[in-house]
């Protein structure tokens, strides 16, 4: 067994930590066309770069969910949350098109 190989094998390996994705919460309303085009935009935005593995996206209907819509201060409907790591880190009430979705999004996108 050469040198190299002995060290190699002597290193301890370090433990592989998975890194976490971000949540992106949708919050939505069946009826409301508002939330259909939103939903669209956003599809384009992760398209683009072969961003859809980046954050696990939860949709929350928010007529269902009202305590929760109240909780995180949702006051419009479509609305978009990121929270990582268990805090709210950007915002976007009421998108009105791909721009701003862009812009909210693109601390996490590639």
């Amino acid at each position: 067994m050469s040198e190299t190989q002995s060290l190699t094998q002597r290193q301890p390996t370090a433990p592989v930590r998975e890194t976490v994705r971000p949540q992106l919460l949708f919050f939505f309303s069946p009826t409301s066309g508002a939330s259909r085009r939103t939903e669209g935009f956003l599809a384009q935005v992760l398209q683009r770069n072969r961003n859809h593995a980046t954050f696990r996206i939860v949709r929350i209907d928010a007529d269902s969910y009202p305590h929760l819509t109240e909780q995180l201060g949702v006051t419009g409907i479509p609305t978009l949350l990121v929270v990582s790591e268990g805090e709210v880190c950007a915002r976007l009430a009421k998108p009105t098109g791909i721009r701003p979705i862009r812009a909210l999004l693109t601390p996490w996108l590639r």
